[in-house]
């Protein structure tokens, strides 16, 4: 009889040890996106080699001088090792739009705009645009004469509005660096206007091999800017 009731409490107390174990399960280690932390992203702005410091409103003014551009330099949080690739390259982008055209041979023209690809988000391609003694769309232009973007890129003549990729054809990027730089066009024929320039930076842009935060369902996270310049 003893040696039943042994027998039986050894069998408890193996299945006690089992329940109460610690889980040998391998936990997910998230690691944070940026090495500091919190992701950061900054912009200046730069006119024949010399930074331009913001006014008291934080605008920029830009007093045309005879070069043709002026840039929008960045510097970018750098990422982990998780979202980078076996090289360190950096899965990071810079996108970059503006709400300033030029056509019709030097005509120039500004969207309402409040974001990167604000006008294509907005449904503002059906927007009337008065240019001279003539009222435009966005669509009109764009089977009319392709306006170019001052950020660099010019609408396809045949862009297919509703199509899936289209937004992806519109904007001008920086891939795989922490120092995104972009040439904006200038000339005098700008003088007295301004540019909004809209900046999205995009931080793990390839999903990376792990999500940092295991809360959040979008691996990717994006940090919008502004730059407001008026040339002078």
């Amino acid at each position: 009889m003893k040696e039943s009731v042994k027998t039986i409490l050894l069998f408890l107390g193996l299945i006690l040890s089992l329940i109460f174990a610690p889980s040998c399960t391998k936990q997910s280690i998230h690691q944070d996106l940026c090495t500091t932390g919190d992701c950061e992203s900054q912009f200046i702005v730069v006119y024949k080699n010399q930074e331009i410091l913001p006014n008291t409103n934080g605008h920029y003014e830009i007093e045309w001088d005879g070069l043709n551009y002026f840039q929008v330099k960045g510097q970018l949080s750098h990422l982990n090792s998780d979202y980078c690739n076996a090289d360190g390259i950096p899965f990071i982008e810079t996108r970059f739009d503006s709400d300033y055209w030029v056509v019709f041979n030097n005509i120039y023209f500004t969207t309402p705009m409040y974001s990167f690809l604000g006008w294509f988000n907005d449904n503002g391609l059906n927007n009337p645009i008065p240019i001279g003694q003539y009222t435009y769309t966005i669509n009109d232009l764009i089977n009319l004469h392709p306006p170019l973007n001052v950020v660099g890129y010019q609408i396809p003549k045949n862009l297919c509005i509703d199509c899936p990729y289209a937004p992806t054809l519109i904007g001008t990027y920086s891939k795989y660096n922490y120092e995104p730089t972009q040439n904006i066009l200038l000339d005098d024929e700008m003088v007295g206007d301004t540019i909004n320039i809209f900046i999205e930076s995009v931080f793990n842009t390839e999903g990376g091999p792990s999500i940092y935060d295991p809360n959040n369902d979008d691996p990717n996270l994006i940090i919008k800017k502004e730059i407001k310049v008026i040339i002078i």
